[in-house]
């Protein structure tokens, strides 16, 4: 079997281009012999399930231990390289969600992400986090009249039935869309609130908030495999194997995405790495170009889209390429290697403000950087979140298709009680559709092929 690791040298997306100084931290000089609880991976999903543990422990209670353990840097994997969006599905995989799994679990999950970009606002607020937070509305935007059409109906379907999220999101029509959106040639758009966000300094906040409160935080410390303790009067039930040693632990957390399969090898056709591109684009200073406030989505039929980020500082961070590299299966799919950006996914980049917008055609922006990223896409569409299933003391919080930003802070809230507390899936809040359970993991679907060109609807939601 391919045992999916990360890579030791992944490109620097720009979002690492100014590296905190815990970046390659190690709390201790050699591992702890034991602890009670061990979190795998230092990124978004890690770290907010640290940090929701820490907040929800009983002040009058001593704190478990909590070691958490990262292959490279901090927030080194999918979330230190995507584009920063926090956009809620509200209409598009939400319609597949409701004709799979009845519109009352699709609501559950719509509610669910669109609560991410208020509470986000005011916990970073609270927090005083510096990383570039802004609650803007997302356009968009329909490039096929067909598809359009087929979107905006599964969006009045979705409304006629109750769903509350998405009677937010309003649909502009074709006759006003290209001057709504600034967008040449847009068949219509749908636009609702959602944010944006500087990821890495996000976790990185949350990672020193965590040792400051005692956690131990080792990087560089891959994760070679997950052993059943041998049976003693001891609860400590598994050991977490690294070059560097082991860590005898009550309870694992693998916050793990793309890299999951190779620890837990039941996921192994369940949560699939796939490699994305993304890319900073420049406005040079004093370009008469229309200044951008919305975020984006530019979507030409059914698994073609991009995603426009435009930040505070003129920048735009665009992501997607699909038609570069598409058509080439070995090139994204079960591919694990962020170390390179194939050339057609580079040269998509160029001249792409000019191509697509209104008033840009003389603006001279032009590509910065151009990076890529493996996310961990589930087989089924749906993150797996909760119990290993048959697996006592192992959690698992992972396989977010892409679309983990307005998912995994409030899912991480749910997991920590039940890692802390033992309560059910169904008390945590959490949508029912994330449950990690045995049927998902025997099911045999694979709805990632059906979001590449010939399929049906899009399942993958960036």
């Amino acid at each position: 079997m391919e045992k999916h690791i990360p890579v030791p040298n992944g490109m620097t997306s720009f979002w690492r281009t100014q590296p905190h100084f815990l970046d390659s931290h190690r709390s201790t000089e050699s591992l702890p012999q034991e602890c009670d609880i061990v979190v795998v991976g230092a990124g978004y999903a890690g770290a907010s399930v640290v940090h929701h543990i820490l907040d929800q422990i009983n002040p009058r209670l001593k704190s478990p231990s909590i070691v958490i353990l990262e292959a490279r840097q901090a927030c080194s994997g999918a979330t230190g390289r995507n584009g920063g969006h926090i956009k809620p599905d509200v209409y598009n995989g939400i319609a597949g969600l409701a004709a799979d799994h009845g519109v009352e679990a699709a609501a559950e999950v719509a509610a669910f992400e669109a609560k991410h970009v208020t509470f986000l606002k005011e916990f970073i607020e609270k927090e005083s986090i510096d990383c570039d937070y802004s609650v803007t509305r997302a356009i968009d935007v329909q490039l096929s009249r067909d598809h359009s059409a087929t979107l905006k109906e599964a969006y009045e379907g979705l409304i006629d039935k109750g769903c509350e999220a998405t009677k937010k999101a309003k649909y502009i029509p074709r006759d006003e869309a290209e001057q709504f959106s600034g967008v040449r040639g847009a068949q219509g758009c749908f636009t609702y609130e959602a944010g944006h966000i500087w990821p890495y300094k996000f976790v990185l906040h949350l990672l020193e908030k965590a040792i400051a409160k005692g956690v131990n935080l080792q990087m560089h410390t891959p994760v070679s495999g997950i052993t059943q303790s041998t049976p003693t009067t001891s609860d400590l039930l598994w050991t977490v194997n690294t070059s560097r040693g082991s860590v005898a632990t009550k309870t694992v957390v693998l916050a793990t995405n793309a890299y999951t399969s190779s620890l837990a090898p039941q996921y192994k056709e369940k949560i699939i790495p796939v490699r994305g591109t993304c890319s900073r684009i420049i406005v040079p200073p004093g370009s008469t170009a229309p200044r951008l406030t919305n975020t984006y989505t530019l979507r030409w039929n059914n698994w073609n889209y991009d995603y426009l980020i435009p930040r505070a500082d003129g920048s735009i961070v665009v992501g997607g390429a699909r038609p570069a590299f598409i058509n080439d299966l070995d090139s994204w799919y079960n591919v694990s290697d962020d170390s390179l950006v194939l050339e057609p996914a580079v040269r998509y980049w160029d001249n792409y403000m000019q191509r697509n917008f209104v008033g840009w055609e003389n603006s001279h922006a032009y590509t910065d950087r151009v990076w890529t990223g493996i996310m961990g896409y589930s087989s089924d569409g749906l993150p797996h979140v909760g119990h290993v299933p048959g697996q006592k003391g192992q959690y698992i919080i992972a396989g977010f298709t892409g679309h983990g930003m307005p998912q995994i802070f409030l899912a991480a809230e749910g997991l920590a009680k039940m890692v802390l507390d033992d309560v059910d899936f169904a008390q945590t809040g959490l949508p029912q559709l994330f449950e990690s359970t045995h049927s998902r993991l025997d099911s045999r679907q694979n709805k990632i092929f059906a979001s590449i060109p010939g399929s049906g609807k899009p399942q993958a939601r960036l």
